[in-house]
């Protein structure tokens, strides 16, 4: 389909990128976005890609890669052209949790996603001693690293699907915002 059909039928796409470390939940949060219901994931070599309807006219394509040591150094590839960056974090995982915000860190300082909105989530929040999005938004210092741009953290449970709606639309929302302003700043540089 052509740019042209795109515009013509009026139905906008986004792309958000899905990053966190291995054994985040970034998959089933995927799967459950799509389909409510839960599966068994495998650790995601590579990347899956699923679109998501949000509204009548705007698609939200998903970019799950995955999480292991060998694929972060490949994690800037999928930062080009995007509108959204989803990361993901184990909330129960505390052992871990240094290692993900500077994961993080080093992300948010790619040039291609400067402005690029985040929504966090922290996922797991149904397990014992998971800390809650106050302690997350503290720990990744995120109104330090993403005070130029539009960021959220949502608290989740993936496997009981418990704060995905609101994700999603958070998500769905901060894409709109970011594309209107995409197109606002190339109708100037015009």
């Amino acid at each position: 389909m052509g740019l042209q059909n795109a515009k013509a039928s009026g139905v906008k796409r986004a792309n958000i990128v899905m990053l966190g470390l291995d054994s985040a939940g970034k998959s089933t949060l995927l799967y459950k976005f799509r389909y409510k219901d839960v599966f068994l994931t495998m650790p995601t070599i590579g990347f899956n890609v699923d679109m998501i309807e949000e509204g009548k006219d705007f698609t939200l394509t998903f970019w799950d890669v995955g999480g292991q040591k060998k694929m972060r150094e490949l994690w800037s590839n999928f930062l080009e052209d995007i509108d959204g960056l989803l990361y993901v974090v184990d909330s129960s995982d505390k052992r871990r949790l240094e290692e993900s915000r500077r994961e993080f860190a080093l992300i948010l300082k790619n040039e291609s996603i400067k402005h690029v909105p985040v929504v966090m989530l922290a996922n797991k929040q149904d397990l014992p001693g998971a800390l809650n999005a106050e302690e997350i938004t503290r720990r990744f210092k995120m109104k330090k690293y993403c005070s130029n741009r539009n960021w959220y953290v949502q608290p989740c449970c993936a496997i009981r699907g418990e704060g995905l709606a609101e994700a999603l639309q958070r998500v769905a929302t901060f894409a709109r915002q970011y594309c209107k302003s995409k197109e606002t700043f190339t109708t100037l540089k015009e």
